[in-house]
């Protein structure tokens, strides 16, 4: 069975915060897919011959950020670890790791958008 996610698009205000909070936090690159001005995206750098979503930061001229009640969870070894990047890199922590039992672990952490990420490990 393959993967159902296939795409995912996390929308902001302010482009080049993002970039510079996801690139800290996660430590991987971005490149441009589109800037027409009044739309930009960059996508999360993937290799799309593995398993996995692919997905982009997206900025258009009046859609709002944060406030969503879907979350994107990022995979991590650790979670502990892209947890503690995320304040220094202008977001906040909502929810420390926890444990989910036999699935791993999880945090939830805000990005300078507002928008509710998720993290996940297995240790």
């Amino acid at each position: 069975m393959t993967n159902p996610i296939g795409w995912f698009e996390i929308y902001v205000q302010d482009m080049p915060r993002a970039k510079a909070f996801y690139q800290q936090v996660f430590q991987r690159g971005f490149s441009p897919i589109s800037d027409t001005g009044a739309v930009q995206m960059w996508s999360f750098d993937n290799d799309m011959q593995n398993y996995g979503s692919g997905g982009a930061l997206v900025r258009i001229d009046g859609m709002p950020s944060g406030n969503n009640s879907t979350i994107v969870y990022f995979q991590c070894e650790d979670c502990s670890v892209e947890q503690g990047r995320v304040e220094q890199a202008g977001g906040k922590v909502y929810r420390a790791k926890m444990a989910i039992g036999e699935y791993g672990f999880v945090s939830l952490v805000k990005d300078p958008d507002g928008n509710l990420l998720g993290l996940h490990s297995m240790q």
